[in-house]
């Protein structure tokens, strides 16, 4: 395989992914870029003053902000957070079985957003990268949801779903926007991004 020109550029840098998203691994390794995993712990409470569209590039930023002084002076870093929004409410990620069901429950029928911010770092500058798109769901019967939480248990996700899994395949019934950044990384933005860097 040859290597992207932009490739070339990177080539005596060092990407930083902040995420122990599986999925987010996944996705970056598709820009056919190398990286390493490195994650701070963070308190992700959100003041309550912050309006929903705007908490995704909150927390994408407090990530990037718990790496002050350890980024070297030829490592780029990565970090993100997607939310679910529904009627100007961020769903978060489930704590039981019972808030997957009631989450799924009200998105069911429903179109909602889902917001996806990515920070990119250096030691010298930083930018926030925002994405959203809008996601409709069929109507989907509780046995279904059910089914859905019972076998795939999306603990991990915001807004309780997988657009790449079951209830995916089965209940979105329409895309407005990048269907990567419903994964929770808008590949475009960041391709884009380092091609600059």
């Amino acid at each position: 395989m040859t290597t992207m020109p932009f490739l070339e550029k990177l080539k005596n840098k060092k990407l930083i992914l902040a995420s122990n998203s599986p999925r987010r691994q996944e996705l970056l390794k598709g820009l056919e870029v190398e990286f390493e995993v490195r994650v701070n712990p963070i308190d992700e409470t959100v003041p309550a003053e912050i309006p929903a569209e705007y908490v995704a590039a909150f927390l994408s930023k407090l990530k990037a902000e718990s790496f002050p002084d350890e980024l070297l002076e030829n490592e780029i870093l990565i970090t993100s957070d997607t939310v679910v929004i529904e009627n100007g409410h961020v769903l978060g990620k489930p704590k039981s079985e019972q808030e997957a069901f009631d989450m799924i429950k009200s998105l069911s029928g429903t179109t909602h957003s889902v917001m996806t911010a990515v920070t990119i770092m250096d030691r010298l500058k930083r930018i926030t990268l925002e994405d959203e798109t809008l996601v409709t769901f069929r109507f989907l019967e509780e046995e279904e949801i059910w089914h859905y939480i019972r076998n795939y248990k999306p603990f991990d996700k915001a807004g309780a779903y997988g657009i790449q899994e079951w209830v995916g395949f089965v209940g979105v019934s329409k895309i407005e926007g990048s269907y990567y950044n419903v994964m929770g990384f808008p590949l475009h933005l960041v391709y884009e991004q380092l091609k600059k860097w």
